[in-house]
């Protein structure tokens, strides 16, 4: 099975948590696996802390600053950065499901990381 989610993003850059919508959707699979994947060039997916939102902040200033929006980048759309940024956290994720519940750690969610925002965006997962 593949759902397909779609994504408003509002900043440039941004973590947006979405273990929500697909708790929501493992309820139903005793056991498994869920692979969440992005399908765009300046976008990710990473599994993170959500207790304390300092976290993703603190993680977006870091790349800022390792890989800041102008430098001495040959891509002409101006967007070199986000590019960057999204090979560096990746395009998809795995998590095992067990008894209906994704197995994440106690402070761990799974964030859709804009880069190259504001823009819709979409996701998918498989089971």
């Amino acid at each position: 099975m593949i759902k397909q989610f779609t994504i408003q993003t509002s900043r440039r850059n941004e973590f947006i948590d979405i273990t929500a919508q697909i708790q929501d959707l493992v309820e139903e699979i005793s056991e498994g696996v869920a692979t969440v994947f992005v399908p765009h060039t300046t976008t990710a997916v990473t599994i993170n802390e959500n207790a304390d939102p300092a976290v993703p902040r603190d993680i977006l200033k870091k790349l800022e600053e390792l890989i800041p929006q102008q430098d001495n980048y040959s891509h002409m759309e101006g967007n070199s950065d986000a590019h960057i940024k999204a090979s560096l956290l990746g395009s998809s994720v795995r998590v095992i499901i067990k008894d209906g519940q994704l197995l994440l750690g106690t402070w761990q969610a799974i964030f859709f990381c804009e880069f190259d925002g504001p823009r819709t965006r979409k996701f998918y997962v498989q089971f």
